[in-house]
């Protein structure tokens, strides 16, 4: 793997929206309309913009003006604007557990794997800041839904305690206590862009991996490995 610097992770834009339009069509059997699609996109992209500037109470027109699509167009995709952001939120979700996957492509060992994910997503809030806004406004409601990190850091977390890699007692308990750190470090490097991103994401991730129960000379190790040089899907 080569490594990654604090300012060369890639973007790869509009990843997140396509993902969540082709689930849609081959759930209804339907033939992907292209046009159907970039409405859907448009509006999607429209919703994220407006999580990330905390603009909620919004009205359809708005968010049809902020799309540059039509007002009647809306409900062809969604039956209100709460449906409108949960999917964006969701699809940010599903974007960050496809970079994720990038990330850890290869590497087997769960605390290994844990590391990098923790490393990467930290340093990805200077990158894509709007998508971490996103997860942000959620708060900690993201660490209970089954769409994107979730799931997968659930399953690393168990394979892990399998291993005795970590001895945090079950891999819930793991998943708050990181996912929390996780989020806090999103929020300080947010509220401090003078702070360097990748020390403070690779200090993190040496406190976590202390309280998952790794040494400290083992996760000193794990935090200085080579980072993968991966695209970061990004938002349009």
């Amino acid at each position: 793997m080569s490594r990654v610097s604090d300012n060369l992770i890639k973007l790869s834009v509009g990843s997140g929206s396509g993902g969540a339009v082709g689930t849609a069509t081959e759930a209804t059997g339907r033939r992907a309309d292209p046009r159907r699609a970039r409405t859907r996109a448009a509006l999607l992209s429209a919703g994220r913009h407006l999580l990330a500037d905390g603009k909620v109470a919004v009205s359809i027109q708005e968010i049809t003006d902020a799309a540059g699509v039509g007002f009647g167009s809306f409900y062809n995709h969604f039956d209100s604007k709460e449906e409108l952001f949960a999917e964006a939120v969701a699809d940010a979700l599903d974007t960050w557990g496809m970079l994720r996957d990038q990330v850890v492509d290869g590497i087997d060992d769960p605390a290994e794997v844990f590391a990098t994910s923790f490393r990467i997503l930290g340093r990805a809030q200077r990158h894509v800041p709007e998508l971490v806004q996103v997860v942000l406004s959620q708060g900690m409601s993201v660490l209970n839904t089954d769409r994107g990190v979730r799931p997968r850091a659930v399953a690393d977390l168990d394979e892990g305690i399998r291993q005795g890699r970590f001895t945090v007692p079950s891999s819930e308990m793991g998943l708050m206590m990181s996912g929390s750190a996780l989020l806090g470090l999103m929020q300080l490097l947010a509220a401090h862009p003078d702070l360097d991103d990748g020390r403070a994401s690779d200090d993190y991730t040496r406190h976590v991996l202390l309280m998952l129960g790794i040494d400290r000379d083992e996760a000193d190790r794990l935090v200085g490995l080579p980072l993968p040089e991966v695209p970061i899907p990004g938002l349009d």
